[in-house]
């Protein structure tokens, strides 16, 4: 189990994280979500919203990975995980409260990527070592 760093946890949440799966041939793709998010030391979160490649390819059962970079610092961090998508249940509601709130559509559902690995982004001989 990996877990993150009060570093990190901040980075999350000051930064745009990009959130990458794959489709059943391989294809990756590469989105934002904004909403990404710390749940727990060992967890993140992000609703999805759209319903699109992203949602699609974590229903198929897509490994997800998470990345996000402080590009004033110059440093920033990559998570994998294997993702359990909640399409109702509390997590459910509390996503699609928030998301009402901020004036969006109901999201179709939120998904939970349980770290299995922390990556390093920040250049130098740490680059994409894992660190945790």
């Amino acid at each position: 189990m990996a877990l993150l760093t009060q570093e990190m946890k901040e980075m999350i949440a000051a930064q745009q994280c990009f959130v990458g799966t794959v489709d059943a041939n391989g294809i990756p793709n590469v989105a934002p979500k904004r909403s990404t998010r710390v749940l727990s030391d060992d967890e993140l979160v992000f609703t999805e919203g759209t319903g699109g490649t992203t949602y699609a390819n974590v229903k198929r059962g897509s490994k997800v990975t998470i990345a996000v970079v402080n590009r004033e610092i110059l440093d920033g961090f990559r998570f994998f995980g294997a993702p359990t998508l909640h399409e109702g249940g509390e997590l459910y509601e509390q996503a699609a409260a928030m998301s009402a709130k901020m004036g969006l559509p109901k999201p179709k559902a939120v998904v939970v990527i349980k770290i299995s690995e922390i990556h390093s982004l920040k250049p130098g001989p740490m680059a994409g070592k894992k660190i945790g």
